[in-house]
């Protein structure tokens, strides 16, 4: 991993952010959030989140993470926020926690549990479909995709028609164990954080977003956006790991 870190106009090193993305996408729907974080004199480094569960994806975090020099900021979209929650108490020289359309869960606290007990009539269920896999100890695996031709509604209803038909075919499914396995940490109560909310959020209630954000001290924002926010909105989420860096650049 390179110990390279970029300068501030001020002289002084720029943390690395860390773009973590979530269920049902992959590192490249980061893109246009890393070329504007380059721009802007940040190291960038674009996590393939390998979606098989809290435990084992946080682990991976942190094992990357370790090879990374200097202050981070981690930034997380959708599932990956309970990524960077779990993780970010391990981890050394976290300077702040984004949360970009994102689960915010609390110790003990599963996502599945959290959309069940914030249900919102507003928001459609996602549409999931299931398949079943034999792993080479002979047990058998659990994945979750969403049905392609709902993906655009669901995901990405104000991206390009053509990126997210796209999106929807190259999808990475999640195992299913990501939404029951409960947080054994909550990096935001000791990390400070900030949240974009997507008030036109259909995979993530705007209301249950937006309480798991209060409840963390966050400083949120909001943007008139479906999920894919970092996709659709790159200027609103580049600013809002901007405003992470500079109310963290003193401490």
């Amino acid at each position: 991993m390179s110990k390279h870190t970029e300068r501030a106009d001020d002289g002084q090193p720029k943390p690395t952010v860390v773009l973590v993305h979530g269920a049902f996408a992959d590192a490249s729907g980061w893109a246009a959030v890393a070329a504007r974080l380059h721009r802007h004199g940040f190291p960038v480094v674009a996590v393939p989140n390998p979606l098989r569960g809290l435990a084992y994806d946080s682990a991976y975090l942190h094992g990357l993470l370790a090879g990374i020099a200097g202050p981070k900021i981690l930034v997380g979209h959708s599932y990956a926020g309970a990524v960077i929650t779990n993780a970010a108490p391990a981890v050394a020289e976290v300077k702040a926690l984004v949360y970009v359309a994102a689960f915010v869960p609390d110790e003990g606290e599963a996502l599945g549990g959290l959309l069940e007990a914030h249900a919102d009539a507003s928001v459609p269920p996602l549409p999931q479909q299931v398949f079943q896999y034999t792993r080479p100890d002979g047990s058998t695996g659990t994945e979750v995709w969403l049905d392609h031709a709902a993906f655009a509604t669901a995901f990405a209803a104000d991206v390009d028609a053509a990126t997210a038909a796209f999106m929807a075919i190259a999808q990475r499914p999640v195992a299913a164990e990501a939404f029951g396995e409960p947080a054994t940490a909550a990096g935001w109560k000791t990390v400070p954080s900030w949240a974009l909310i997507a008030t036109k959020d259909h995979a993530i209630a705007p209301s249950l977003a937006l309480f798991m954000a209060t409840r963390a001290g966050a400083e949120i924002s909001e943007v008139d956006s479906a999920h894919a926010v970092m996709i659709s909105h790159p200027d609103a989420v580049t600013d809002l790991i901007e405003q992470a860096h500079r109310g963290t650049a003193a401490d």
